[in-house]
């Protein structure tokens, strides 16, 4: 079928991962693109779909996961970001999490840019863990306990130790020698002393933040209620669970990033949904509420917080829309003709 002559063309604009590796995007870069979609989310100038899976019966251990949303004001984007989730990439010295995130002109439908989301997923996902400690998390955090070593788990210390100036960072994960380097990294990166424990208690008990990222294959309660102190804020977003069914009893306030994405097959508190335990009712906020100035955040010392994120579409398309003006002011990236 061969298009009329005056149909108007289309061209996507093309990142991959070598272009947004050059883009040089600070950690205050990503941290407002994400915090800014967060504000418009609050104000309801998005719109969030709820998470789908395609689940291959390919006798691997793995999923893909589906994301869309719109975003409006200057970003103005429809997008959709599919994303796999393969634990057992690390074998073959792979991410655990390819992605790549389509945006869509909303006013014609038409194609606008393809992106590499597998950087973007990590950068996001830890924008999102940081910024729920920054509204949520206690005033003057001294330790931080994070459970996890690959994919998001980089971007989540990166990003909390540019907001915080902790006195601890502690890492654990289940493997000695992905710990061991991932502690290595931070080290480099970071500037700072990095502490390697041997098992979760000795890395999460008694911690003012504590980050459980951990990549289990069945839902495990490794996470003991009885560690977490008053006035701590717990930050689970496994997609198999790790924590306790009485996680919810201590807590004065449960926030989400949506709502809309606690139903489904995976997350942490994926059994305390279906068992009634947690509610739209019993849910405190949504973190773009609380950005908005909607809901209160944090409003004591003494409350114990949860925050338990699944991960949006919208904290995708606002960091693809950053850098892909960006890459247009470096000149970076291809443009393809579509139509």
């Amino acid at each position: 079928m061969t298009a009329p002559a005056d149909t108007p063309p289309v061209y996507i604009d093309y990142l991959n991962r070598f272009d947004i590796d050059q883009l040089g995007f600070a950690d205050a870069d990503i941290l407002g693109a994400v915090e800014d979609a967060l504000r418009m989310q609050g104000l309801g100038e998005t719109v969030i779909e709820p998470r789908t899976h395609i689940r291959p019966k390919a006798g691997v251990e793995g999923h893909f996961n589906v994301l869309r949303g719109w975003i409006g004001g200057e970003v103005d984007s429809a997008g959709t970001k599919v994303v796999g989730d393969f634990v057992d990439n690390y074998r073959d010295g792979r991410p655990s999490e390819y992605g790549l995130l389509t945006l869509f002109d909303p006013r014609t439908g038409s194609p606008k840019a393809l992106i590499d989301a597998t950087g973007i997923t990590e950068m996001r996902t830890g924008a999102m863990t940081a910024l729920g400690a920054k509204y949520l998390g206690p005033d003057k955090p001294k330790v931080l306990g994070h459970i996890g070593a690959r994919g998001t788990a980089y971007w989540n210390v990166r990003l909390l130790c540019h907001l915080f100036d902790f006195d601890e960072v502690r890492v654990h994960s289940r493997r000695k020698e992905s710990r061991e380097a991932f502690a290595e990294t931070l080290r480099r990166d970071l500037g700072r002393e990095i502490i390697v424990t041997d098992d979760w208690q000795s890395c999460l008990d008694g911690a003012d933040v504590m980050v459980e990222a951990s990549r289990l294959s069945e839902p495990t309660p490794l996470l003991k209620t009885p560690w977490i102190k008053p006035g701590a804020l717990v930050i689970p977003y496994g997609t198999m669970s790790a924590v306790e069914l009485n996680l919810t009893d201590i807590m004065d306030k449960v926030v989400m990033d949506d709502w809309g994405q606690a139903h489904g097959i995976f997350g942490a508190l994926r059994e305390h949904v279906d068992q009634g335990k947690l509610t739209a009712e019993t849910l405190h906020a949504e973190l773009g509420q609380i950005v908005a100035g909607v809901k209160p955040g944090r409003e004591s010392a003494e409350e114990t917080i949860l925050f338990w994120h699944r991960g949006l579409a919208l904290s995708d398309i606002a960091l693809g829309h950053a850098m892909l003006a960006r890459s247009k002011e470096r000149g970076l990236g291809q443009r393809l003709r579509f139509y």
